[in-house]
């Protein structure tokens, strides 16, 4: 449902989210390694996240990507797949036919407008602590 891209910026993210949550930054490297990602693609994904303001990247010896705290609560899973994948996720086609909607429905539009429709209530309703504590309680895993 994701791309690759989209799913590598989301596990990025709550990666960047639970270390900001300790007071460290984390280099693109780590990141990389930490989502199972190659380095170039992770640094292109982290600059469109940068450029959304959804994550900071400070520069210098100490620096790297972090998250102000006060902030991670307040970012939805709904701001990242849009700044990685854009807001086609909502529109697009469930069996990815070019000419979809009501008066040319396919075969399954109507029972897909209700699961993008869901979808779509999850990713607003999901902020970014949420998901960076179930990681660290132990009830939710990023890593296998």
């Amino acid at each position: 449902m994701f791309s690759k891209a989209c799913q590598y910026g989301i596990k990025a993210t709550i990666f960047i989210a639970i270390n900001s949550l300790e007071n460290r930054r984390v280099s693109p490297k780590e990141i990389s390694e930490e989502i199972d990602s190659p380095q170039a693609f992770t640094a292109k994904i982290l600059q469109a996240l940068v450029k959304h303001n959804i994550i900071n990247s400070v520069k210098g010896a100490y620096g790297g990507f972090e998250i102000d705290k006060e902030n991670i609560a307040s970012i939805q899973l709904s701001q990242i797949v849009s700044a990685i994948d854009g807001d086609a996720i909502y529109s697009g086609c469930g069996l990815g036919l070019k000419t979809c909607d009501e008066s040319h429905p396919c075969p399954v539009h109507d029972k897909f407008k209700i699961v993008r429709t869901e979808l779509k209530d999850m990713l607003e309703n999901t902020n970014l602590k949420q998901l960076a504590l179930d990681i660290t309680s132990g009830t939710s895993f990023l890593k296998i």
